[in-house]
């Protein structure tokens, strides 16, 4: 290795390293959710859950399905792209699990 970083990493890293991708990313393993979910299961504002959301639809990671009912109903889910990342995601819960520790710890 030369000690230049892979443009495709860095991309990557660049992506999963904004505050709360990476809780939200999470957050849709266990599937479909509507925003106010989302919101609910981590304290963030809606206005930078709403941030994340569209960039991580724009990246191809996570799908927003609209229902046409009465009032609408959106749902945030994983593509396939984002579904790759399920292994990775529960590999850092589990590092996380054993190294790191919590304030009330």
């Amino acid at each position: 290795m030369n000690g230049n970083t892979c443009p495709r990493l860095e991309k990557a890293m660049s992506i999963l390293g904004q505050r709360w991708t990476g809780l939200i990313i999470y957050q849709l393993l266990n599937g479909p959710q509507r925003f106010c979910t989302v919101e609910a299961a981590m304290p963030i504002s809606a206005r930078v859950l709403s941030e994340r959301l569209k960039d991580l639809e724009k990246e191809g990671i996570v799908k927003r399905q609209v229902y046409p009912e009465t009032p609408v109903r959106i749902e945030y889910s994983l593509t396939e792209k984002g579904m790759a990342l399920k292994p990775i995601m529960k590999e850092i819960a589990s590092w996380a699990e054993q190294w790191v520790e919590t304030p009330d710890e």
